[in-house]
């Protein structure tokens, strides 16, 4: 008896999940717990994937233009001597460190004048940058450098409605003996244009040669605004920043880290996916109280065969195992397809999101720093889908005690007094 008692426990599991007549609105209640698990399931690893893939664009524009860990002077420009260089480049995780000098300007041409941020970069630097070189819109980056040129915003370029191979006067200011303040003019080639798809970017940002900007500033060769590392793990910036700290010793430095300098959005993105978690979890608890529900009317319709089992032998392990069998199956099968549901949703989201964008006429009419949105970018995180997984089948396994308990209640002179 022993030896086929898991037989037994499964066989009966599948009974109790069959559809009767007398039971039928038991299974009905089981049926819809089982698409509320996979729905709460799907739902949850796409709208979690969509967050991800949203998050992943949005940090990816914030720290593709700026260095991770920035070191800058408290005071003034910064001189990036070789051996300053030297030991930034020997800092654990660092991939590249790239040179920058910044200034506020004004940009004007075809009658048009607008503010812009100058920002003097190497040739190889502005060439590793693949938010720049991969987002091209006019022109190339081949003459940049060797050539005195700009690579501007294409929002900067609309606005002044200038094309590329035009030139642009670029307007700063200098100190003169007397103290007093001059604008100082130069005339620049439109090399490219390109276009991030954040705004703050393409209207305002306009790229020149390093070289050029210093010697037309008046500045020494190793004059720059900041010196900006990259690292192999963008999530390592405030420990590789600490460490700076410490090793250089230097109170007329600052280092700073993107997670420090954007810490209100990083914490804004991160609480929101956390809450979103939590709200669409209360769908599979929901789910899981059905199913509670179910198999507590499902232990009260049959009691007049649990009675009888128990009569004929069946101990209370083989009823509690029975139903625990039965209740779990409800929940862990309805895990399986909403992890199914979830992940096809994830792969065809794009063509999803163009859909609904055209069905809703949201497609073309916003600007192209939001139309990522329309696109649904997905990012699916093994890890936090296997999470999700899990929690959904302890619920499941929760939910499943309770009738299973219930059974073991019954007794058998009491189950088949109305038999």
């Amino acid at each position: 008896m022993s030896e086929r008692a898991p037989t037994v426990e499964r066989w009966l599991a599948w009974r109790y999940l069959a559809t009767r007549q007398r039971e039928g609105f038991v299974s009905f209640i089981a049926m819809f717990s089982l698409i509320g698990v996979a729905l709460g399931v799907g739902t949850l690893i796409a709208v979690l994937s969509v967050m991800g893939g949203f998050r992943e664009q949005l940090l990816g524009r914030i720290i593709g233009m700026n260095g991770h860990v920035i070191v800058a002077a408290r005071g003034g420009l910064l001189q990036a001597t070789p051996e300053l260089l030297a030991r930034l480049k020997q800092v654990p995780g660092v991939e590249a460190v790239r040179l920058t000098l910044e200034r506020q300007a004004l940009v004007t041409g075809h009658g048009q004048t607008r503010g812009a941020q100058l920002r003097g970069v190497r040739r190889a630097d502005l060439l590793d940058r693949e938010i720049v070189v991969r987002n091209i819109i006019f022109g190339d980056l081949a003459e940049f450098g060797p050539k005195p040129g700009l690579v501007i915003g294409e929002r900067l370029r609309q606005q002044m409605q200038v094309r590329v191979g035009e030139p642009l006067t670029v307007v700063t200011h200098q100190l003169n003996e007397s103290g007093t303040i001059a604008p100082r003019y130069t005339d620049y080639d439109i090399l490219a244009s390109f276009l991030t798809r954040r705004y703050e970017f393409d209207s305002t940002l306009v790229f020149v040669p390093l070289e050029v900007l210093q010697e037309n500033l008046e500045y020494a060769k190793d004059t720059v605004s900041s010196i900006d590392l990259f690292l192999k793990d963008p999530q390592a910036a405030p420990r590789v920043a600490q460490e700076l700290r410490q090793s250089l010793g230097r109170e007329d430095l600052r280092v700073s880290h993107w997670l420090g300098l954007n810490a209100r959005f990083v914490g804004a993105l991160q609480v929101e996916r956390v809450m979103m978690f939590i709200i669409l979890t209360l769908i599979v608890v929901v789910a899981a109280m059905n199913v509670v529900a179910s198999f507590t009317m499902l232990v009260r319709v049959k009691r007049g065969s649990i009675a009888i089992l128990r009569t004929m032998g069946a101990g209370p392990g083989t009823i509690v195992r029975a139903f625990f069998m039965a209740a779990a199956a409800v929940g862990v099968v309805g895990t399986a397809i909403g992890a199914a549901l979830g992940l096809l949703l994830c792969a065809n989201m794009p063509a999803i999101g163009r859909a609904l964008a055209s069905v809703t006429g949201g497609s073309g009419t916003a600007g192209a720093e939001v139309d990522f949105i329309t696109s649904m970018p997905v990012r699916v995180d093994p890890t936090e889908v296997a999470f999700i997984i899990a929690v959904a089948i302890v619920l499941s396994l929760v939910a499943a005690a309770y009738p299973a308990w219930r059974a073991t209640r019954v007794e058998p002179v009491e189950g088949l007094r109305h038999e």
